[in-house]
């Protein structure tokens, strides 16, 4: 009786079985009736893809016409399940430190979009070097990723800070290691200048809307300087309509804040509580005590600047952005405007100079020297 030997390795891209067998007519007939069975000419062998079925069907058909030789199969099969059980035990450490690493945030009271960020870039790391042990993973890994995977694939510089700030919060507070992440190249922070739209495009761009909602909420974005976020976390209590003044609760670094409110919007939202008559948040979405969705807002504003014919990429932030400018040319002092828009860097509300153009409108150009 012939004798064929079994032996598990990788071909095209996949785990196979070679089938070593002698030639022999009959033997070959039945390796070709193998679902899947396959001759290579560059291993000079027949080959199925493995599974646990296909070897269930491989010592049906060959089983009482030869001696099936698995000796050397058996060996790989069990190195190939203690692998497997090791990648899963490494894989459910990783994710039970990832989970310690989440409530830690939320004890501190990280904002969702912070743990969200922080989450994803640090699982997108953890498994661009798995197999490899928390413990052993070091500086070198992460100039690693940030040269083969980021530098790569083309992604940001602030993806690119997002992943070292991530990374050596989660090895100082769950491994209780410090990286000396100060060796790791970070990139210079781009400077850009902020979108500023013009007094009569903002004004174009609110007044498209006949929906009184949609237009009350664009204008009170730009009327106060919100972030979209504040605009749809807004009650009806943080109107006070009294004292003039909207109510900011828990905004971005868990600050609250105060801003102006112009006559013309508390009519506006008067008007609108009469339709509308909100519950829970200002501005509610199609369930009565639900926020409004932000994607809805986007097209709501997309839909302005098709009515108003505005080409430019125009976004929710740009109302904000020109809300502070706007302010600026008109005379108010910047430190009024770090305070409305809850900057808590001078040097972040000072980026607004660079677009004013009151200065710039005193200053001649030479060519109108001429």
């Amino acid at each position: 009786m012939h004798t064929v030997k079994l032996i598990l390795t990788h071909h095209r891209q996949q785990s196979v079985i070679l089938i070593k067998s002698p030639v022999d007519a009959k033997l070959t007939y039945a390796i070709k009736c193998i679902k899947s069975s396959k001759w290579s000419q560059t291993l000079k062998t027949w080959y199925v893809p493995y599974s646990k079925e296909i070897l269930f069907e491989i010592n049906n058909l060959l089983g009482s016409i030869c001696h099936l030789d698995v000796v050397e199969l058996q060996a790989q099969l069990k190195a190939k399940e203690t692998a497997f059980l090791i990648n899963q035990w490494m894989k459910m450490e990783a994710q039970l430190k990832l989970d310690r690493f989440i409530n830690w945030m939320k004890s501190r009271r990280y904002s969702n979009n912070t743990i969200e960020t922080y989450t994803a870039a640090l699982t997108t790391f953890l498994k661009y070097h798995f197999p490899k042990r928390l413990e052993e993973i070091c500086n070198q890994d992460i100039i690693e990723f940030n040269t083969e995977y980021i530098l790569k694939n083309n992604l940001s510089s602030s993806y690119q800070n997002q992943v070292v700030n991530a990374i050596k919060l989660f090895f100082l507070q769950i491994e209780n290691r410090k990286l000396v992440v100060e060796l790791i190249h970070r990139p210079k922070r781009e400077k850009r200048l902020p979108n500023v739209l013009s007094k009569e495009e903002v004004k174009a761009i609110l007044e498209a809307h006949s929906n009184i909602k949609h237009k009350a909420m664009l204008s009170l974005i730009y009327s106060c300087g919100l972030r979209c976020s504040e605009l749809l976390n807004l009650k009806p209590e943080h109107i006070d309509s009294k004292r003039g003044l909207v109510i900011i609760k828990q905004a971005k670094g868990r600050k609250d804040r105060i801003t102006p409110l112009s006559i013309k919007i508390l009519n506006l939202l008067r008007q609108y509580f009469v339709l509308f008559k909100p519950k829970t948040y200002l501005f509610e979405g199609r369930n009565a005590g639900e926020k409004y969705d932000e994607r809805s807002l986007q097209l709501v504003l997309k839909q302005s600047l098709e009515k108003a014919k505005i080409t430019k990429p125009v976004t929710l932030h740009w109302l904000r952005h020109s809300f502070a400018t706007h302010l600026l040319e008109n005379g108010t002092d910047i430190r009024y405007i770090q305070e409305l828009l809850g900057h808590s860097s001078s040097k972040t509300t000072e980026i607004y100079t660079h677009v004013s153009n009151k200065e710039l409108q005193k200053i001649t150009s030479p060519f109108d020297l001429l």
